[in-house]
């Protein structure tokens, strides 16, 4: 459990027996980790395309008298966070547009690096804007590009030449469903099929919960077509280097999914293994915090021996800390999501395992929680290294002043929460976590290389 923001998740069918509606909602519960705050499905029937989204969780939004309304033989399903433009109902996806070559619906994971430089153009040219997303201003791009050009595909592969950052999306026109993913391959996206029906999503989790079988993941620089069943494949830009974020395998993606051929529960483990070596610590348990601190917390004790014990009770129906939009809202979170279980940690001294600190508010919280239960000693291991640095790729990092390891060392930061002791994991160890990804990562928020150039949106951030 973390205390940043996360991005979004997406989902899309072609499926010639329809219910794409009722598919896609049970795959955005898969991927309601991803963001909490709305969601929304397109459909398409006979070539029209309406849609139904709203703020609030996939089963607060969505019922069976509801999906029934939608009927259609394709979809794009998407959950969101909000990392670029506000938490306002009229961001929340998939975006519907209407324009001169008829109507398209598009999903976005990520954030894109120049923004401002594409949305000056639109509006030089007589666009305006409904929300403050920049997933409009992909759609606008995408519909300006359609207009010169023989088919919605290629319309898509001249904008993503154009745009810049993070974006795995996909767009619904009225005959294809479209695919395309950033050249880095920032965000994972997948192709599945389930029956004669063709699906793509965010995770492989989301195929798991609708029983389609993995295909492949869609190559960075990649777009990818499916029309009447048939799907056709462009490499549009072939990269250089591939920037995977390494935080999809330390926290954002659920650990049964698999990203570019890493299973990411293995690469938590494989975390927790490398901690354990580089950071040994004699305790008398290993506790993980929940979620994504416990597959990291299983490799710790595998690697050192010392035994692992559920430490904390979780509130399931509590959303999760990281994706709450406000510090105010995330602390009182925190207060209901967690308890400390006194039986397992009552006079030990405790291995604590958690993915990352960010402001150090939510980790004292948490260590607090083990030292009411009667922990004799607390020591502190992260499955990752200090964030220092802000991400501008789909991931909220905060600026740099609120991040706590820009103002403290680690020995000072384990007072501030609170521990015995405290450590981090190597950047060195980081990288070699993930063993079988077909990617390299970026890793941008430890270490300030950024594979894309930042500096006008870092000097924007710094008020320069």
């Amino acid at each position: 459990m973390t205390k940043i923001k996360e991005e979004c998740g997406v989902f899309g069918i072609w499926d010639p027996h329809g219910y794409c509606a009722n598919t896609t909602c049970s795959a955005l519960v898969a991927l309601q980790h991803r963001g909490q705050e709305g969601c929304g499905i397109a459909v398409n029937l006979d070539r029209e395309i309406s849609y139904y989204k709203d703020k609030g969780l996939v089963n607060e939004v969505f019922n069976n008298e509801i999906l029934e309304k939608y009927p259609g033989t394709m979809a794009v399903g998407h959950v969101r966070y909000s990392t670029a433009g506000g938490s306002l109902r009229e961001n929340v996806q998939p975006l519907v547009l209407r324009y001169i070559k008829g109507t398209l619906a598009i999903a976005h994971n990520g954030n894109l690096t120049n923004t401002e430089e594409l949305k000056s153009e639109l509006e030089y040219n007589g666009a305006i804007f409904q929300t403050t997303a920049d997933t409009e201003i992909l759609a606008y791009q995408i519909a300006k590009e359609r207009i010169t050009s023989k088919s919605i595909e290629e319309a898509v592969k001249r904008t993503i030449k154009k745009i810049k950052g993070a974006f795995s999306i996909l767009v619904m026109s009225p005959q294809k469903l479209i695919a395309a993913r950033d050249p880095w391959g920032f965000r994972p996206l997948c192709m599945g099929k389930m029956g004669d029906a063709i699906v793509f999503a965010s995770e492989t989790c989301a195929f798991d919960a609708i029983g389609a079988e993995f295909i492949r993941d869609i190559e960075p620089g990649e777009v990818v077509t499916v029309f009447k069943g048939k799907i056709e494949s462009e490499q549009v830009i072939k990269p250089e280097k591939t920037s995977l974020c390494i935080f999809e395998h330390i926290y954002f993606a659920r650990p049964d999914s698999v990203l570019d051929g890493q299973a990411v529960h293995d690469a938590r483990k494989m975390a927790g293994k490398f901690l354990a070596l580089q950071s040994p610590v004699d305790a008398d348990i290993v506790v993980g915090v929940p979620d994504s601190g416990l597959s990291a917390a299983q490799g710790y004790s595998e690697q050192s021996g010392i035994p692992s014990k559920m430490g904390f009770i979780k509130n399931k129906y509590i959303a999760r800390t990281f994706i709450s939009p406000e510090q105010k809202l995330r602390q009182n979170a925190v207060k209901m999501k967690l308890n400390a279980l006194k039986s397992e940690v009552a006079g030990k001294r405790v291995v604590m395992i958690d993915d990352s600190i960010v402001r150090g508010t939510t980790s004292a919280h948490i260590v607090s929680l083990l030292r009411e239960a009667g922990a004799a000693e607390v020591h502190v291991r992260i499955s990752s290294p200090p964030f220092k640095w802000p991400c501008f790729f789909g991931t909220d990092v905060p600026t740099r002043s609120e991040l706590i390891a820009n103002h403290y060392d680690v020995s000072e930061t384990a007072k501030i929460i609170g521990a015995d002791s405290l450590d981090y994991l190597s950047l060195e160890n980081l990288l070699k976590i993930a063993p079988n990804s077909s990617r390299d990562f970026c890793c941008a928020c430890f270490t300030g290389n950024y594979p894309v150039d930042v500096s006008h949106l870092l000097k924007k951030l710094e008020g320069k």
